[in-house]
């Protein structure tokens, strides 16, 4: 094998050229680990995912995805745009496709719903690996000097500052809005700093951000930093999004509760992206997290193997 074919989509959007671009190599076999970590380095996209043949035949396909620096265990937009690539295939690995996926990853099974619409798949929907674990609280002047701002940006009427994972373990924080929102600017010796500290994360320190609608507090504006990871801001996070919807959902009063939420993503960068959440609750846990969104296809190409 002398070359390897791949696409480009953008995920969360049904606009080209704006969401989060992802490249997915769908037939991965033969690939070394530094090999795959070498072809992410290069496309230098927030994630590349790599499919291979599935270990357990009942699942659909095992996915790896590996940012500019290393392999995450789960994250959001690569999944959802892997089984958007996916979906459109008449097979993966010899099985026809159906309209649901199995994929087998390092945080455990995601199970996925194909959308379709004029009998081609056009959304996706993702159902978070694991339940909501909440980690170490995080001092405002920590988030403040990450992102070049006072620590009376930072609000605490909810919840103070926190780590929070459904797969992927992200410092989430609330900003007092969309003006502090706007004006905030990654500090690379602060994210340095912050995960020399940090003892509940299980990759490089990646920080969400957050203000909530006033009108509806189910509509959120967000932003995630992740200059660590060659990720300066990512314009549309899955899976810190359904950390954050989760968390929110837990906080609410109300025992039981089937919530819908919105969040808008990538704005400050020119990529606007829609994330569709559906947290349910019962018993005063949260029992289920679905993420989904639309896709759109941009490029396709191959990656030369021998020079």
């Amino acid at each position: 094998m002398d070359t390897l074919s791949y696409v480009t989509l953008d995920v969360f959007t049904s606009t080209r050229f704006e969401g989060n671009p992802l490249a997915v190599i769908s037939d991965a076999r033969g690939l070394s680990d530094a090999a795959m970590q070498r072809i992410a380095t290069e496309f230098n996209y927030s994630e590349v995912t790599f499919v291979l043949p599935p270990e357990d035949p009942e699942n659909s396909a095992r996915v790896r995805i590996f940012t500019p620096t290393m392999e995450i265990p789960f994250a959001g937009h690569p999944n959802v745009g892997t089984a958007y690539v996916l979906g459109r295939q008449a097979e993966i690995f010899g099985k026809p496709v159906g309209e649901k996926l199995r994929f087998e990853e390092e945080a455990g099974i995601v199970e996925v719903s194909l959308k379709r619409s004029g009998g081609k798949v056009a959304a996706t929907a993702i159902r978070a690996p694991q339940p909501l674990a909440i980690g170490d609280a995080i001092a405002e002047e920590t988030i403040a000097r990450c992102i070049g701002l006072e620590p009376g940006a930072v609000v605490k009427t909810s919840h103070v500052p926190v780590f929070a994972s459904v797969g992927l373990n992200f410092a989430i924080a609330e900003l007092s809005g969309l003006e502090a929102l706007a004006a905030a600017r990654p500090n690379l010796a602060g994210f340095q700093a912050a995960a020399g500290r940090q003892t509940t994360s299980g990759h490089d320190f990646s920080l969400f951000l957050y203000v909530r609608t006033p009108e509806d507090p189910w509509e959120v504006r967000a932003r995630m930093f992740a200059p660590l990871d060659n990720v300066p801001e990512d314009p549309a996070t899955g899976s810190a999004s359904a950390a954050l919807g989760a968390y929110l959902v837990s906080l609410a009063p109300d025992s039981d509760m089937d919530v819908r939420i919105t969040i808008e993503q990538g704005v400050e960068m020119g990529r606007r992206s829609i994330i569709a959440l559906d947290v349910a609750k019962s018993g005063g846990i949260v029992t289920d997290v679905v993420i989904s969104g639309s896709c759109v296809s941009v490029m396709r190409g191959e990656i030369i193997l021998q020079a």
